[in-house]
């Protein structure tokens, strides 16, 4: 099957203080490389136009106040989900379909089984709300920053046990395999187990540094060396054909899957990072790596 590929258009890349780098320049750059999609922090009216005037579809759509969903604070919380239906609501009324979340609690220390706890709480509203607009809510499986690691939806143990409590078809994955890589989790094994939940697809991959494992293990951060963007030390992340991930194996399951929505490149890799035109280095790279496999 041929996939739209497309690119996760972060606030980080986007910018006025440099040549190329508004959204409506990357989306006409994007357009000019070859991709077909973009995901967007935010999905206004303004951002709709202009990415279909440069002709790309919108891959997903992020919605903001997440985190405040977990709040012990009772009437934050309720606020924050107000918030997030209606920032639902407005984006399936432009033609989102795939709400990216990201389900990392405020209080980084709170146990996930007490994030747990509120995701059932909450959640049933929200995939009600998924259904009847056919938005697909996808988790994202970044675990968060150490030391707790807090976010919830991230490993096959807890992501079973969100589905059983609220089974709704309307909830599903993003799958990324770096971030499965770097928690020693199998990451074709992960896709083939919830290959009927995947809603969205990020292209990054990542490495596994042997040595710095050696030096300091998996868990301790170094006390010495020298740490690098989009790392932690034993692992970084990279651009996919530049890590650990087979991704002709990652899309023949998604053939088997039946998989049809677009597979976007997450640009976290030092390497390419630091400006618009190493961005776009790395974004052809990317490229030209998935296009033989993915089209």
């Amino acid at each position: 099957m041929a996939y739209r590929l497309g690119v996760r258009l972060t606030g980080g890349m986007i910018t006025d203080r440099e040549e190329g780098g508004s959204f409506r320049e990357w989306c006409r750059w994007m357009k000019d490389a070859g991709f077909q999609a973009v995901d967007v922090p935010d999905l206004t009216p303004e951002v709709k136009r202009t990415a279909e005037e440069a002709g790309l579809s919108i891959g997903s759509f992020d919605v903001a106040q997440v985190s405040a969903l977990f709040s012990r604070d009772e009437g934050k919380s309720a606020a924050a989900l107000e918030s997030v239906r209606g920032q639902m609501a407005r984006s399936a009324e432009l033609g989102g379909k795939v709400c990216f979340m990201c389900l990392k609690p405020e209080d980084n220390a709170m146990p996930r089984k007490e994030t747990f706890a509120r995701f059932k709480e909450i959640f049933p509203v929200l995939a009600a709300d998924a259904e009847r607009l056919g938005v697909k809510i996808v988790f994202e499986g970044w675990p968060g920053p150490a030391p707790h690691y807090p976010t919830l939806g991230c490993t096959p143990e807890v992501l079973r046990a969100m589905f059983e409590a609220v089974p709704s078809p309307a909830l599903g994955v993003n799958y990324d395999p770096s971030h499965l890589i770097r928690l020693g989790i199998d990451y074709l094994r992960f896709l083939r187990e919830f290959a009927d939940r995947v809603g969205h697809v990020h292209a990054k991959d990542c490495v596994v540094l042997s040595e710095n494992v050696y030096l300091y293990g998996r868990h301790q951060a170094a006390a010495f060396g020298h740490q690098v963007k989009f790392s932690e030390g034993p692992w970084r992340y990279t651009i996919p054909g530049e890590g650990e991930a087979d991704w002709a194996a990652i899309a023949a399951e998604l053939d088997f899957a039946g998989y049809e929505g677009a597979v976007s490149v997450e640009l976290e890799d030092h390497r390419y990072h630091g400006s618009v035109e190493n961005c776009r280095r790395g974004l052809i790279r990317t490229l030209n790596h998935l296009v033989p496999l993915f089209r």
